[in-house]
């Protein structure tokens, strides 16, 4: 277990980690993370495979400050643990160690058959975003866990020259709301035919109101004309954080269409409204929104003072003649 020009202080500690005493083993393992000689990587490696999990995820932890590449491959084997902890640890150290080097290594992982290391692998691809792994992450958008279907359609967003995807707009109808609020924002980055009218539908329709905030905020990403009747019927949504993202993406497709339901909005009951209301109304650079604006100047928050002001100066400099508000 360890060879005989290792450090004398190093290697008793290497030795207990051979004891058949849980006790022996967790101090062994805990003094050799606080010994930090690299010598330990082999041994602490061999600790993964530990029949304890208290030991396992100790060892994690002093690999993942190692942060050796020699590491990388047996810390994958811990991500489907059944041991919730360890497979928690081992997560968050890849997230730091793995590369694009590991891609290869952790496709043949997702097609294991173990949820835990499926759904973590799903989580550390983001990381990578290689369109090469597109092929393996399709399957799970049918899988009947809906926890795989809701990670492999977040992942899909983190890929990097993928903008078209049309299996992942069927995801945006599932029913389970954590897959439709993920496919949601997912939609945002992609550009199939058929994209922005299925979020204005998700925006104006949707039973959930967070899957209709994040339609909000993938309109607010596409910044589509077409989505401007869907955006100013979502002003009246009664849920103030989808007003608050609609008059965000009001703002990146300013059409005057939209000017009533804006000026209605500087009166809103929430101060996140009324500052995005009156920034997209700056964005209209209409004179007419100019004694609405004038009032919330007196606005009890100070944020929507600034940005109703910013609103003002902004119309008021696209006019021929500045006039006096």
């Amino acid at each position: 277990m360890y060879s005989t020009d290792m450090d004398p202080e190093v290697a008793q500690w290497v030795e207990m980690l051979r004891s058949p005493e849980l006790d022996e083993r967790l101090v062994a393992v805990k003094t050799l993370q606080h010994l930090g000689d690299e010598d330990a990587i082999e041994p602490l490696i061999g600790a993964l495979y530990d029949e304890s999990p208290m030991v396992q995820e100790i060892a994690i932890t002093s690999l993942w400050e190692f942060a050796n590449p020699v590491a990388i491959n047996p810390l994958m084997d811990c991500l489907g643990s059944a041991h919730e902890k360890v497979r928690h640890e081992a997560l968050s150290a890849l997230k730091e160690l793995v590369s694009t080097n590991d891609l290869m290594k952790l496709l043949d992982l997702l097609q294991t058959g173990n949820v835990h290391a499926q759904l973590n692998v799903l989580v550390l691809l983001r990381k990578i975003h290689d369109a090469q792994a597109l092929p393996y992450i399709l399957p799970f958008f049918q899988s009947e866990n809906p926890d795989l279907r809701e990670a492999a359609v977040t992942t899909l967003r983190y890929l990097n020259q993928v903008v078209r995807c049309e299996p992942a707009l069927a995801l945006a109808k599932d029913p389970v709301e954590a897959v439709r609020r993920a496919a949601t924002l997912t939609l945002g980055h992609l550009s199939d035919e058929g994209v922005v009218p299925l979020l204005c539908e998700l925006l104006t329709s949707d039973a959930d109101w967070q899957v209709r905030r994040n339609a909000a905020q993938s309109l607010d990403l596409l910044a589509a004309a077409d989505s401007i009747p869907a955006l100013v019927q979502a002003m009246d949504d009664p849920e103030w954080q989808v007003r608050k993202f609609t008059a965000r993406a009001l703002q990146k497709v300013a059409d005057e269409r939209a000017m009533p339901a804006l000026i209605k909005a500087l009166t809103d009951d929430y101060s996140d409204v009324r500052r995005d209301a009156a920034t997209a109304l700056g964005k209209l650079s209409n004179p007419d929104a100019l004694p609405a604006l004038s009032q919330t100047l007196h606005d009890p928050d100070m944020d929507v003072r600034i940005f109703s002001q910013r609103a003002i100066d902004a119309i008021q400099k696209s006019m021929p003649e500045t006039s006096n508000v």
